[in-house]
């Protein structure tokens, strides 16, 4: 999942980032709310974390542009986490809202939340012929055995399992697991489903389609 951090205090920036990381999400960081719009421009972002009170572009404005763009979900941050200003960051078209300080699990709950209902209805566990994921807990395991995945890879596997079968290019891959960092001519989505294939086992449930993607081919179950 893809997410846009928008704060301008950049030690909290940096660590919010890296919690979210750990938790599998792909996230580019913006430390203004002009910066936050351009890249919003560029990439469609299943959540957008927005600090309200921002330099330059103020985190209202922002809010308000991106809700009647409706093409993603924001998590509005704010020092105050008072009731007015929970209806108010509300009636700006935040979907969600939480107050400073807060706690990084309810933080990482929240996203997740907004991200399911940023994408086409799917369920909680994906399951695939013998293969089975859970995003929630960020578990994965084919024919009862554990799969230990890096990030990027549990990533992978999820957004194609989430496709039904339907072909995933790479290039979709790069832009919901990786973030803006990645180089758009990398070969680091075959190398991850390379690995990733090695860990899930034979019978090989990974299709390559010469010049389309990738896709899963659902095997029996045991």
């Amino acid at each position: 999942m893809r997410v846009l951090l928008v704060e301008d205090e950049q030690a909290l920036a940096g660590y919010i980032a890296v919690g979210l990381r750990r938790h599998g999400f792909a996230v580019d960081v913006a430390f203004d709310g002009r910066t936050a719009l351009d890249n919003c421009e560029l990439t469609p972002y299943d959540v957008v974390v927005l600090d309200r009170d921002l330099p330059g572009v103020h985190g209202d404005t922002v809010c308000r542009r991106l809700a009647r763009r409706g093409t993603t979900r924001v998590l509005m941050l704010t020092a105050s986490g008072s009731v007015e200003d929970r209806v108010e960051g509300l009636n700006l078209g935040a979907d969600d809202y939480l107050g400073k300080p807060f706690a990084f699990s309810e933080l990482v709950a929240r996203v997740h939340a907004l991200a399911r209902r940023s994408a086409p209805a799917r369920p909680p566990v994906l399951r695939a012929g013998d293969v089975v994921l859970d995003p929630a807990r960020r578990t994965a395991e084919r024919a009862g055995r554990a799969l230990h995945l890096a990030p990027k890879e549990f990533g992978v596997l999820e957004q194609l399992l989430a496709a039904g079968g339907d072909v995933v290019a790479a290039e979709a891959l790069l832009d919901k697991v990786w973030d803006e960092h990645a180089d758009p001519f990398t070969n680091a989505v075959r190398i991850t489903v390379g690995t990733l294939r090695r860990k899930l086992g034979d019978p090989s449930v990974i299709e390559t389609v010469i010049g389309a993607g990738y896709r899963i081919r659902p095997c029996p179950s045991d």
